[in-house]
């Protein structure tokens, strides 16, 4: 265990630097002293000696300003130690620095990156959380009542818990408690480092798909709620076991895994999110390749494409005695530029299913919701930090966001579309942080599907990141 100095000794610690930058002429005393001279110790006068009569004038005038470097440089010295005197009295943990373009490469969200800042060996702490307040029209679009009673959830309470082994070994893990008694991994993972810009990962992973699934804290996207498409074609938060690997080159940076691939036996008209094994005794007898590649060409504005593609049957998807691999495939498109006070995020979707049609005959789904050749969905959303001009941490962000989801595009034959799937959302409303690390988002939704049964609704979200 690392020794502290008491704090006594500090003052004679700062003593000792003043000592170790002695001034130029007990400095040319040593050098004489070393070519076998006498090593005659000057005392240091504070005032410039006086010209002599073979000095310049310039000679004389560099002097006084030689001196004043010196003194100068002495006190820089004298800052940067008591500076790191504080930190040992405070127990401050030491910091290396992480750019927002390298923990974005690293699939990290701001408080997600905590053990990356850390310089030295440890534990390391953060989290983040959110309360969602939800209350439904009273009528949907065609004027039918049956409207959801309002509910008030606290959907997560996030704890970040991470170590640093050394320069080149960490781990990092959320763990989160949602709904208040549901208790779950989101990921827990080991790195290797092996430079700063390659690395490898393995454990319980995000996916590196989309804009919110490995950037999923209250703080960092915009809405009270996640958009839907990413929710039930990239199903956030979305993380399977496995490893891979992470580089950058420039102002490229990728991300490749292999894991376990979906439970296919999950899958419904509504999407994919339940094909999500989350880590737990998942099902490996299909795997899967999930990866990205982003583009930064300035700090702030970034886009790039991401994959998914593996089986999904899991030896579970079975019709007239043949097991069924249920090929899954998702593409998606993406990009995003905060500047000047501006947020644009734009995303596009497509997922397809080999075998649709079979599979929901082996899982007896009605013929009016079965599993889609092909899903797709995507959105548009802009905001405007009104107070960007103005020198302060606080943000007033009003917001738009049109999106259309459709995870019913295209069916197989024989079965019946469900038009309810078939939904166009658009979100008005304005997000409030009074500190970076706190964020009140208000907004109204007006839903519609091909169904006429979309229902508007209200919502107040309150999150936390530290």
């Amino acid at each position: 265990m690392p020794h502290r100095l008491p704090i006594p000794v500090i003052p004679a610690v700062v003593f000792l630097l003043a000592l170790s930058s002695p001034p130029a002429v007990a400095q040319q005393a040593d050098a004489s002293a070393d070519r076998g001279g006498p090593a005659t110790v000057v005392a240091a006068d504070p005032s410039p000696a006086a010209p002599t009569p073979t000095e310049t004038g310039s000679e004389a005038a560099e002097a006084p300003a030689q001196g004043q470097a010196q003194i100068d440089e002495l006190q820089r010295r004298i800052e940067v130690l008591a500076a790191e005197v504080e930190k040992l009295r405070s127990g401050e943990t030491p910091q290396v620095e992480l750019t927002e373009e390298r923990r974005r490469a690293l699939g990290l969200a701001p408080s997600a990156a905590a053990t990356y800042r850390r310089a030295t060996e440890g534990v390391s702490i953060a989290g983040y959380g959110e309360t969602l307040l939800e209350n439904f029209a009273s009528e949907n679009e065609a004027g039918r009542g049956g409207a959801p009673t309002t509910r008030l959830d606290f959907l997560r309470a996030i704890l970040y818990a991470g170590y640093r082994f050394s320069d080149k070994f960490l781990f990092n893990s959320e763990i989160e408690i949602e709904h208040s008694n549901e208790i779950s991994v989101e990921f827990a993972y080991v790195d290797y480092l092996a430079n700063d810009n390659l690395t490898l990962r393995g454990g319980m992973i995000l996916l590196p798909l989309g804009l919110t699934n490995e950037f999923h804290e209250p703080t960092v996207f915009i809405g009270a709620k996640r958009p839907e498409t990413e929710q039930r074609i990239i199903p956030s938060t979305w993380r399977e076991n496995g490893a891979g690997i992470l580089g950058s080159a420039g102002m490229l940076n990728f991300r490749a895994y292999v894991t376990n691939g979906f439970r296919g036996a999950a899958f419904t008209s509504a999407g994919l999110r339940g094909g999500r094994q989350k880590g737990g005794n998942a099902l490996a007898a299909n795997l899967a390749f999930s990866g990205r590649v982003d583009v930064t060409p300035i700090p702030g504005v970034y886009g790039g494409i991401g994959l998914y593609n593996g089986g999904s049957g899991q030896e579970q998807v079975v019709l007239d005695g043949a097991r069924l691999d249920v090929g899954t495939t998702i593409v998606e498109v993406h990009g995003q530029a905060q500047l000047r006070g501006w947020d644009l995020r734009a995303l596009f979707a497509e997922a397809s299913i080999d075998e649709a049609g079979a599979a929901s005959l082996a899982l007896r789904l009605p013929a009016t919701a079965p599993i889609a050749e092909t899903m797709r969905g995507g959105y548009l959303q802009a905001g405007y930090n009104v107070l960007s001009q103005v020198a302060t941490e606080m943000a007033v962000v009003p917001y738009v966001r049109y999106e259309r989801l459709n995870t019913q595009h295209r069916i197989p034959a024989g079965f019946t579309r469900d038009l309810a799937r078939d939904g166009r959302f658009t979100t008005l409303g304005v997000e409030v942080k009074p500190i970076p690390n706190v964020v009140i988002k208000t907004d109204y939704q007006w839903v519609r599907n091909a169904a006429d049964t979309g229902r508007n609704q209200f919502n107040i979200n309150l999150g936390y990141a530290f």
